[in-house]
This record gives C-alpha cells, structure tokens and sequence, in this order.
C-alpha cells in the first residue's frame, strides 16, 4: 500500500484523514477498513454507523475495490461518524471527478455546519437563564 487519495472531513469537535488505496490485481484478502489502527466494526460498534460509512462507497461503486484508513480525533461518536464519511466522499470526488454528481445526491458532499453555541454571560448556558425571581 503505497500509492493513496486522501481527503479531510470534520464535523462538531471531530476531524478525520481518509486514505484510499486502490487495490490492483493481487486481491488476495478482502478490503480493509481500519479506523485508528482498529477495524471500523470494532471502532464505530453502533447500529447504522457502518452504514453511514460506507453509503459514499455504494453511492460510487467502490464498495469491495479499496482499502481504507482513517485517523479520526476529537468529537464524539456522532460527530466522528460524519467527519470520516465526509473525508471518504472527498477523497472519492478526488480520485474521480465524474463521481461527484451521485456523492451529491446521496448527500454525502455536503459539510455539516451545526456546531455548538457558544455559552453567553448572564446565562448558565448558551440559551438557558437561570430562575427568574420577583423578589
């Protein structure tokens, strides 16, 4: 594994390096996908963020065709989640233009920007007031 594509994505807290490696004709064992140096099972165990992962592959028909890495930090599960399907639709556009159009329409170019809101003075929180009391 030498020759890769890589894409950035960050979602909340979270960012994530996608590499892909395209896989030539020695397939002798089946793609990977490791997250953190852990496989992506093992690293995202949640129902449905597998799925998540892997739509911009099916989306493009890569699905089975290439190796994967992901350095992730920051963020919790959620916002990690999105950061490495962002990267991975980025460094895909990135390997071939053409397969820009069906990432868009799977949503899957689209940078999430809802961050947290910052906590204000006078409030507990970003929105929350404390008690109000007449007297």
């Amino acid at each position: 594994m030498s020759e890769y594509i890589e894409g950035i994505g960050r979602r909340k807290e979270a960012s994530a390096r996608v590499r892909i490696y395209f896989r030539g004709a020695e397939q002798t064992e089946e793609p990977s996908f490791v997250v953190n140096d852990k496989p992506v099972q093992e690293f995202f165990p949640r129902y449905g963020d597998y799925q998540t992962l892997i739509g911009p592959l099916e989306d493009s028909g890569l699905m089975g065709k290439v190796d994967i890495t992901v350095l992730v930090q920051g963020g919790g599960i959620t916002g990690q989640t999105s950061a490495v399907r962002l990267g991975l639709a980025r460094a895909i556009v990135k390997y071939d233009e053409n397969l820009r159009s069906p990432l868009r329409a799977g949503d899957h170019l689209t940078r999430d920007a809802r961050v947290k809101e910052r906590k204000k003075p006078g409030l507990k929180r970003a929105r929350k007031a404390p008690t109000y009391t007449k007297r």
